[in-house]
Protein backbone atom coordinates (compact mmCIF):
# COMPACT_ATOMS: atom_id res chain seq x y z
CA UNK A 1 0.00 0.00 0.00
CA UNK A 2 3.18 2.62 0.66
CA UNK A 3 4.87 1.58 -2.07
CA UNK A 4 1.41 2.36 -4.25
CA UNK A 5 0.83 5.25 -2.64
CA UNK A 6 4.60 6.82 -2.94
CA UNK A 7 4.40 5.61 -6.67
CA UNK A 8 0.92 7.33 -7.44
CA UNK A 9 2.52 10.75 -5.58
CA UNK A 10 5.60 10.38 -8.07
CA UNK A 11 3.59 10.52 -11.04
CA UNK A 12 1.78 13.01 -9.60
CA UNK A 13 4.68 15.20 -9.46
CA UNK A 14 5.07 15.55 -13.31
CA UNK A 15 7.61 12.95 -13.68
CA UNK A 16 8.84 9.35 -13.91
CA UNK A 17 11.99 9.93 -12.17
CA UNK A 18 12.61 9.50 -8.62
CA UNK A 19 12.10 12.81 -6.33
CA UNK A 20 15.10 13.72 -4.46
CA UNK A 21 16.19 12.34 -0.83
CA UNK A 22 19.02 11.89 1.19
CA UNK A 23 19.87 9.74 4.01
CA UNK A 24 22.45 11.19 7.16
CA UNK A 25 23.71 9.00 9.92
CA UNK A 26 20.82 10.47 12.17
CA UNK A 27 17.99 12.07 9.46
CA UNK A 28 16.28 10.17 6.49
CA UNK A 29 14.45 12.98 4.21
CA UNK A 30 12.43 11.86 1.34
CA UNK A 31 10.53 14.18 -0.93
CA UNK A 32 6.96 12.51 -1.43
CA UNK A 33 5.94 15.22 -3.70
CA UNK A 34 6.66 18.20 -5.98
CA UNK A 35 3.98 20.72 -7.95
CA UNK A 36 6.05 23.84 -9.18
CA UNK A 37 8.79 24.90 -6.22
CA UNK A 38 6.98 23.56 -3.38
CA UNK A 39 7.25 20.18 -2.04
CA UNK A 40 6.20 17.94 0.29
CA UNK A 41 8.11 15.51 2.54
CA UNK A 42 8.92 12.84 5.07
CA UNK A 43 12.09 13.71 7.40
CA UNK A 44 13.10 10.51 10.35
CA UNK A 45 14.72 11.76 12.85
CA UNK A 46 15.81 9.72 15.70
CA UNK A 47 12.41 10.61 17.88
CA UNK A 48 9.69 11.03 15.15
CA UNK A 49 9.32 11.31 11.35
CA UNK A 50 8.43 14.75 10.33
CA UNK A 51 6.02 16.02 7.69
CA UNK A 52 7.22 18.86 6.24
CA UNK A 53 6.21 21.63 5.85
CA UNK A 54 6.05 22.04 8.72
CA UNK A 55 5.85 25.07 11.54
CA UNK A 56 7.68 24.37 14.46
CA UNK A 57 6.45 26.17 17.84
CA UNK A 58 9.35 27.50 20.17
CA UNK A 59 10.20 26.76 23.63
CA UNK A 60 12.46 29.03 24.76
CA UNK A 61 12.97 27.65 28.10
CA UNK A 62 12.13 24.20 27.20
CA UNK A 63 8.51 25.10 27.33
CA UNK A 64 5.95 26.63 25.35
CA UNK A 65 4.20 29.15 27.00
CA UNK A 66 0.86 28.52 27.77
CA UNK A 67 0.61 25.02 26.87
CA UNK A 68 1.52 21.37 27.85
CA UNK A 69 3.34 19.17 25.92
CA UNK A 70 0.21 16.63 25.65
CA UNK A 71 -1.65 19.82 24.09
CA UNK A 72 1.54 20.28 21.62
CA UNK A 73 1.01 16.26 20.53
CA UNK A 74 -2.69 16.43 20.48
CA UNK A 75 -2.47 19.38 18.17
CA UNK A 76 -0.01 17.16 16.10
CA UNK A 77 3.24 19.09 16.13
CA UNK A 78 6.02 16.88 14.97
CA UNK A 79 8.98 19.37 16.37
CA UNK A 80 9.27 21.92 19.31
CA UNK A 81 12.41 24.37 19.52
CA UNK A 82 14.51 25.08 22.76
CA UNK A 83 16.89 27.98 23.05
CA UNK A 84 20.40 27.14 23.41
CA UNK A 85 21.08 30.14 25.68
CA UNK A 86 18.61 30.69 27.58
CA UNK A 87 19.16 26.72 28.66
CA UNK A 88 22.59 26.86 29.67
CA UNK A 89 21.64 30.37 31.56
CA UNK A 90 18.59 28.16 33.57
CA UNK A 91 18.65 25.22 34.32
CA UNK A 92 22.10 24.31 32.48
CA UNK A 93 22.63 21.81 30.35
CA UNK A 94 23.90 19.57 32.93
CA UNK A 95 21.11 19.37 34.70
CA UNK A 96 19.15 18.65 31.39
CA UNK A 97 21.72 15.79 30.66
CA UNK A 98 21.40 13.90 33.78
CA UNK A 99 17.85 13.97 33.50
CA UNK A 100 18.17 12.24 30.05
CA UNK A 101 17.92 15.06 27.54
CA UNK A 102 15.86 17.54 26.68
CA UNK A 103 13.28 15.04 25.52
CA UNK A 104 13.04 13.32 28.94
CA UNK A 105 13.51 16.45 30.89
CA UNK A 106 10.02 18.49 29.07
CA UNK A 107 8.92 15.15 28.64
CA UNK A 108 8.19 15.55 24.73
CA UNK A 109 8.55 12.42 22.77
CA UNK A 110 8.73 13.79 19.60
CA UNK A 111 11.12 16.24 17.83
CA UNK A 112 13.14 18.77 18.89
CA UNK A 113 15.24 21.60 17.46
CA UNK A 114 17.85 23.56 19.49
CA UNK A 115 18.97 27.03 17.93
CA UNK A 116 22.94 27.57 18.23
CA UNK A 117 22.38 31.10 21.12
CA UNK A 118 23.44 32.97 16.98
CA UNK A 119 19.91 34.65 17.23
CA UNK A 120 20.92 36.35 20.71
CA UNK A 121 23.67 38.57 19.07
CA UNK A 122 20.66 40.13 17.71
CA UNK A 123 18.26 40.29 20.30
CA UNK A 124 20.85 40.98 22.85
CA UNK A 125 23.01 42.91 21.05
CA UNK A 126 23.36 45.46 23.53
CA UNK A 127 24.79 42.96 26.04
CA UNK A 128 26.92 40.59 23.42
CA UNK A 129 30.63 41.25 22.21
CA UNK A 130 31.66 39.66 18.70
CA UNK A 131 34.89 38.11 18.08
CA UNK A 132 36.55 35.42 16.09
CA UNK A 133 36.33 33.02 19.29
CA UNK A 134 32.48 33.41 19.67
CA UNK A 135 30.39 36.13 21.64
CA UNK A 136 30.54 37.15 25.10
CA UNK A 137 27.13 37.88 26.67
CA UNK A 138 26.32 39.63 29.66
CA UNK A 139 23.97 37.56 31.59
CA UNK A 140 20.54 39.65 31.41
CA UNK A 141 19.76 37.69 34.94
CA UNK A 142 22.54 38.44 37.06
CA UNK A 143 25.03 40.65 34.87
CA UNK A 144 27.94 37.85 34.68
CA UNK A 145 29.80 37.37 31.18
CA UNK A 146 29.11 34.44 29.37
CA UNK A 147 31.84 32.93 26.28
CA UNK A 148 29.63 31.25 23.73
CA UNK A 149 32.20 29.73 21.40
CA UNK A 150 31.49 27.54 18.85
CA UNK A 151 32.48 24.48 20.19
CA UNK A 152 30.40 25.54 23.76
CA UNK A 153 27.20 25.95 21.58
CA UNK A 154 27.98 22.32 20.48
CA UNK A 155 29.35 21.11 23.57
CA UNK A 156 25.68 22.37 24.99
CA UNK A 157 23.29 20.79 22.24
CA UNK A 158 24.96 17.51 22.65
CA UNK A 159 24.31 17.62 26.16
CA UNK A 160 20.19 18.97 25.69
CA UNK A 161 20.47 15.89 23.09
CA UNK A 162 17.77 17.52 20.57
CA UNK A 163 17.29 15.91 17.06
CA UNK A 164 18.70 18.73 15.30
CA UNK A 165 21.46 20.89 16.53
CA UNK A 166 22.38 24.42 14.81
CA UNK A 167 25.67 25.59 14.09
CA UNK A 168 26.83 28.62 15.83
CA UNK A 169 26.50 31.73 13.03
CA UNK A 170 27.62 35.46 12.75
CA UNK A 171 24.43 36.52 12.21
CA UNK A 172 23.89 40.80 11.34
CA UNK A 173 20.60 42.22 11.12
CA UNK A 174 19.65 42.67 7.37
CA UNK A 175 18.77 46.35 8.09
CA UNK A 176 22.64 47.16 8.99
CA UNK A 177 24.03 49.45 6.62
CA UNK A 178 27.86 47.85 6.67
CA UNK A 179 28.60 46.07 3.73
CA UNK A 180 31.69 44.75 5.46
CA UNK A 181 30.45 43.51 8.01
CA UNK A 182 27.96 41.18 6.10
CA UNK A 183 31.04 40.39 4.38
CA UNK A 184 33.27 39.74 7.65
CA UNK A 185 29.93 37.86 8.83
CA UNK A 186 30.00 35.52 6.27
CA UNK A 187 33.19 34.08 6.30
CA UNK A 188 33.30 33.65 9.97
CA UNK A 189 30.23 31.17 9.57
CA UNK A 190 32.26 29.69 6.98
CA UNK A 191 34.88 29.46 9.74
CA UNK A 192 32.81 28.43 12.62
CA UNK A 193 31.29 25.77 11.04
CA UNK A 194 34.15 23.75 10.87
CA UNK A 195 34.59 24.34 14.27
CA UNK A 196 31.28 22.92 15.07
CA UNK A 197 31.67 20.53 13.12
CA UNK A 198 34.96 19.07 14.82
CA UNK A 199 33.18 19.66 17.87
CA UNK A 200 30.14 17.69 17.43
CA UNK A 201 30.56 14.50 19.12
CA UNK A 202 27.03 12.68 18.35
CA UNK A 203 26.64 12.81 14.75
CA UNK A 204 25.28 9.56 15.24
CA UNK A 205 22.28 10.64 16.53
CA UNK A 206 21.79 14.86 16.09
CA UNK A 207 21.96 16.41 12.98
CA UNK A 208 24.27 19.78 12.76
CA UNK A 209 22.56 21.90 10.45
CA UNK A 210 24.39 24.93 8.91
CA UNK A 211 22.85 28.47 8.05
CA UNK A 212 23.43 30.41 5.48
CA UNK A 213 24.00 33.79 5.71
CA UNK A 214 25.18 36.82 3.66
CA UNK A 215 22.59 39.58 4.59
CA UNK A 216 21.03 40.38 1.19
CA UNK A 217 23.98 40.79 -0.83
CA UNK A 218 23.13 37.87 -3.74
CA UNK A 219 27.08 37.20 -4.14
CA UNK A 220 27.51 36.58 -0.40
CA UNK A 221 24.62 34.29 -0.24
CA UNK A 222 25.55 32.22 -2.86
CA UNK A 223 29.21 32.01 -1.79
CA UNK A 224 27.61 31.62 1.83
CA UNK A 225 25.49 28.41 0.12
CA UNK A 226 28.25 27.21 -1.65
CA UNK A 227 30.99 26.86 1.30
CA UNK A 228 28.00 24.90 3.85
CA UNK A 229 26.88 23.11 0.84
CA UNK A 230 30.61 21.47 0.27
CA UNK A 231 30.42 20.20 3.98
CA UNK A 232 27.54 17.91 3.03
CA UNK A 233 25.45 18.45 6.39
CA UNK A 234 22.30 16.82 6.71
CA UNK A 235 20.23 20.26 6.35
CA UNK A 236 20.65 23.81 5.81
CA UNK A 237 18.68 26.58 7.45
CA UNK A 238 18.18 30.30 6.05
CA UNK A 239 19.17 32.71 8.07
CA UNK A 240 19.00 36.77 8.89
CA UNK A 241 15.89 36.83 7.82
CA UNK A 242 12.47 38.49 9.82
CA UNK A 243 14.79 41.36 10.99
CA UNK A 244 13.28 44.37 9.26
CA UNK A 245 13.73 44.30 6.03
CA UNK A 246 11.29 44.76 2.94
CA UNK A 247 8.80 41.89 2.48
CA UNK A 248 10.23 41.93 -1.32
CA UNK A 249 14.15 41.56 -0.16
CA UNK A 250 12.80 38.84 1.93
CA UNK A 251 11.02 36.86 -0.35
CA UNK A 252 14.13 37.55 -3.08
CA UNK A 253 16.87 35.74 -0.57
CA UNK A 254 14.69 32.99 0.04
CA UNK A 255 14.20 32.25 -3.30
CA UNK A 256 17.82 32.71 -3.92
CA UNK A 257 18.60 30.40 -1.72
CA UNK A 258 15.78 27.94 -1.78
CA UNK A 259 16.73 27.47 -5.45
CA UNK A 260 20.43 27.24 -4.86
CA UNK A 261 20.18 24.11 -2.07
CA UNK A 262 20.30 20.84 -2.44
CA UNK A 263 17.27 19.66 -3.49
CA UNK A 264 17.35 15.84 -1.12
CA UNK A 265 17.76 17.80 1.89
CA UNK A 266 16.09 19.74 4.19
CA UNK A 267 15.63 23.82 4.19
CA UNK A 268 14.55 26.05 7.10
CA UNK A 269 13.65 28.84 7.07
CA UNK A 270 14.52 30.57 10.60
CA UNK A 271 12.04 33.05 12.34
CA UNK A 272 8.91 32.70 10.39
CA UNK A 273 5.80 32.95 11.85
CA UNK A 274 3.45 35.02 9.93
CA UNK A 275 0.86 32.79 7.98
CA UNK A 276 1.47 34.83 4.93
CA UNK A 277 5.00 34.10 5.13
CA UNK A 278 4.63 30.61 5.89
CA UNK A 279 2.30 30.03 2.64
CA UNK A 280 5.06 32.25 0.04
CA UNK A 281 8.39 30.30 1.75
CA UNK A 282 6.55 27.05 0.60
CA UNK A 283 5.74 27.84 -2.56
CA UNK A 284 9.29 28.95 -3.25
CA UNK A 285 10.37 25.16 -1.62
CA UNK A 286 11.10 25.82 2.01
CA UNK A 287 10.46 23.03 4.34
CA UNK A 288 10.53 24.39 8.15
CA UNK A 289 9.52 27.31 10.09
CA UNK A 290 9.72 29.28 13.57
CA UNK A 291 8.70 31.76 15.43
CA UNK A 292 7.13 33.15 18.49
CA UNK A 293 4.68 34.81 16.69
CA UNK A 294 1.46 32.68 17.31
CA UNK A 295 2.21 31.94 20.79
CA UNK A 296 3.42 35.83 21.59
CA UNK A 297 0.48 37.46 19.36
CA UNK A 298 -1.95 35.08 21.55
CA UNK A 299 -1.12 36.30 24.87
CA UNK A 300 -2.10 39.78 23.89
CA UNK A 301 -5.41 38.61 22.65
CA UNK A 302 -4.83 38.15 19.09
CA UNK A 303 -6.10 34.98 17.12
CA UNK A 304 -5.23 33.86 13.87
CA UNK A 305 -7.74 33.55 11.68
CA UNK A 306 -8.29 32.33 7.90
CA UNK A 307 -8.79 36.16 7.22
CA UNK A 308 -5.82 37.49 9.30
CA UNK A 309 -5.76 38.16 12.61
CA UNK A 310 -8.77 38.81 14.84
CA UNK A 311 -8.35 41.32 18.02
CA UNK A 312 -10.31 40.18 20.98
CA UNK A 313 -10.12 43.45 22.41
CA UNK A 314 -12.22 45.00 20.23
CA UNK A 315 -15.57 45.94 21.96
CA UNK A 316 -16.97 44.74 18.50
CA UNK A 317 -16.47 41.04 20.04
CA UNK A 318 -18.55 41.52 23.42
CA UNK A 319 -21.71 40.26 21.84
CA UNK A 320 -20.21 38.04 19.47
CA UNK A 321 -21.26 34.17 19.97
CA UNK A 322 -19.30 32.89 17.01
CA UNK A 323 -16.25 30.64 17.45
CA UNK A 324 -12.57 32.72 16.52
CA UNK A 325 -13.20 30.60 13.35
CA UNK A 326 -15.81 28.46 12.16
CA UNK A 327 -13.74 26.17 10.07
CA UNK A 328 -11.31 25.43 12.99
CA UNK A 329 -12.32 21.85 14.61
CA UNK A 330 -9.79 23.13 17.65
CA UNK A 331 -11.15 22.52 21.29
CA UNK A 332 -11.17 26.30 21.83
CA UNK A 333 -13.36 26.98 18.90
CA UNK A 334 -15.60 24.11 19.76
CA UNK A 335 -16.62 25.08 23.31
CA UNK A 336 -15.26 28.97 23.51
CA UNK A 337 -17.47 31.82 21.68
CA UNK A 338 -15.41 35.29 20.83
CA UNK A 339 -17.90 37.11 23.45
CA UNK A 340 -16.44 34.75 26.31
CA UNK A 341 -12.75 35.56 24.98
CA UNK A 342 -13.10 38.76 24.88
CA UNK A 343 -14.19 39.13 28.29
CA UNK A 344 -11.32 36.77 29.59
CA UNK A 345 -8.53 38.94 27.67
CA UNK A 346 -10.08 42.17 28.16
CA UNK A 347 -9.93 41.25 32.31
CA UNK A 348 -6.23 40.14 31.99
CA UNK A 349 -7.69 36.53 33.43
CA UNK A 350 -4.99 34.08 32.63
CA UNK A 351 -6.60 31.43 31.13
CA UNK A 352 -7.06 34.00 28.24
CA UNK A 353 -3.59 33.94 26.71
CA UNK A 354 -3.71 29.90 27.22
CA UNK A 355 -7.08 29.47 24.99
CA UNK A 356 -5.77 31.63 22.36
CA UNK A 357 -2.02 30.26 22.21
CA UNK A 358 -4.02 26.83 22.19
CA UNK A 359 -6.11 28.13 18.77
CA UNK A 360 -2.99 29.82 17.15
CA UNK A 361 -0.87 26.59 17.37
CA UNK A 362 -3.35 24.69 16.02
CA UNK A 363 -4.05 27.70 13.42
CA UNK A 364 -0.62 26.93 12.14
CA UNK A 365 -0.02 23.71 12.33
CA UNK A 366 -3.83 23.11 10.40
CA UNK A 367 -1.82 25.47 7.85
CA UNK A 368 0.92 23.32 7.51
CA UNK A 369 -0.85 20.11 7.00
CA UNK A 370 -3.09 21.73 4.32
CA UNK A 371 -0.22 23.00 2.58
CA UNK A 372 1.20 19.47 2.56
CA UNK A 373 -1.96 17.79 1.57
CA UNK A 374 -2.71 20.28 -1.50
CA UNK A 375 1.01 19.51 -2.96
CA UNK A 376 0.30 15.54 -2.46
CA UNK A 377 -3.02 16.02 -4.41
CA UNK A 378 -1.63 18.38 -6.57
CA UNK A 379 -4.22 20.87 -6.27
CA UNK A 380 -1.68 23.66 -4.85
CA UNK A 381 -1.79 26.15 -6.52
CA UNK A 382 -5.95 26.39 -6.42
CA UNK A 383 -5.40 26.34 -2.71
CA UNK A 384 -2.89 29.66 -2.46
CA UNK A 385 -5.37 31.42 -4.76
CA UNK A 386 -8.78 30.43 -2.09
CA UNK A 387 -5.94 31.45 0.69
CA UNK A 388 -5.20 34.70 -0.74
CA UNK A 389 -8.77 35.27 -1.73
CA UNK A 390 -9.57 34.81 1.86
CA UNK A 391 -7.40 37.49 3.22
CA UNK A 392 -7.29 40.00 0.75
CA UNK A 393 -11.16 39.33 -0.37
CA UNK A 394 -10.74 43.24 -1.74
CA UNK A 395 -8.03 41.53 -4.62
CA UNK A 396 -5.62 43.89 -2.32
CA UNK A 397 -2.85 41.19 -2.52
CA UNK A 398 0.48 43.23 -2.01
CA UNK A 399 2.64 43.74 -4.65
CA UNK A 400 5.76 40.81 -2.88
CA UNK A 401 3.53 38.23 -2.52
CA UNK A 402 2.39 38.73 -6.61
CA UNK A 403 6.17 38.70 -7.53
CA UNK A 404 6.76 35.73 -5.20
CA UNK A 405 3.89 33.88 -6.72
CA UNK A 406 5.13 34.47 -10.24
CA UNK A 407 8.43 33.33 -9.05
CA UNK A 408 7.20 29.94 -7.51
CA UNK A 409 5.32 29.63 -11.52
CA UNK A 410 1.72 30.41 -9.09
CA UNK A 411 -0.82 32.25 -11.30
CA UNK A 412 -3.18 34.51 -9.48
CA UNK A 413 -5.95 34.50 -11.59
CA UNK A 414 -8.87 33.65 -9.75
CA UNK A 415 -7.80 35.26 -6.09
CA UNK A 416 -9.21 38.83 -6.98
CA UNK A 417 -5.20 39.47 -7.60
CA UNK A 418 -4.10 42.57 -9.48
CA UNK A 419 -7.09 44.64 -8.74
CA UNK A 420 -4.73 46.48 -6.39
CA UNK A 421 -1.23 46.18 -5.61
CA UNK A 422 0.37 47.21 -2.67
CA UNK A 423 3.51 46.91 -1.27
CA UNK A 424 3.36 47.48 2.78
CA UNK A 425 6.65 48.71 4.92
CA UNK A 426 8.44 45.91 6.74
CA UNK A 427 7.26 45.01 10.02
CA UNK A 428 9.10 45.98 12.96
CA UNK A 429 10.97 42.57 14.90
CA UNK A 430 8.37 41.44 17.50
CA UNK A 431 9.71 42.91 20.51
CA UNK A 432 9.64 40.74 24.29
CA UNK A 433 6.52 41.04 25.80
CA UNK A 434 4.73 44.22 23.93
CA UNK A 435 2.54 44.63 21.90
CA UNK A 436 3.24 43.00 18.35
CA UNK A 437 3.00 44.66 14.84
CA UNK A 438 0.73 43.07 12.79
CA UNK A 439 0.32 45.16 9.56
CA UNK A 440 1.90 42.58 7.62
CA UNK A 441 -0.05 39.62 8.79
CA UNK A 442 -3.04 40.52 6.53
CA UNK A 443 -6.45 41.80 7.21
CA UNK A 444 -7.73 42.51 10.85
CA UNK A 445 -11.06 41.99 11.88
Amino acid sequence: MIGRKFHRVIMASGSGQALPSSDSPALKFKVVAVQGRARSSRMTLPHFTAHTPMFMPVGTQGSVKGMTTRQLEELDCHVILGNTYHLENRPGSGLVAEMGGLHDFINWPRGMLTDSGGFQMVSLLHLAEITEEGVTFQSPVDGSAMLLTPEQSIAIQNRLGADIIMALDDVVPTTANNPARFEEATHRTTRWIDRCIAAHSRPLEQNLFGIVQGGLDTGLRDLSMQQLVARDLPGYAIGGLAGGESKDDFWRVVSQCTAGLPPGKPRYVMGIGYPLDIVVCSALGADMFDSVYPTRTARFGVALVPEGVLKLKNAANARDFRPLDPSCSCMVCRRYSRAYLHNVVTRGISAAAILVTYHNVAYTQRLTREIRTAIEEQRFPEWVRSFLQTMFPKGDVPGWVQDAMAAADISLEGSGSGTTRTNPPAPAPLPTEQPPVLAAVGASV
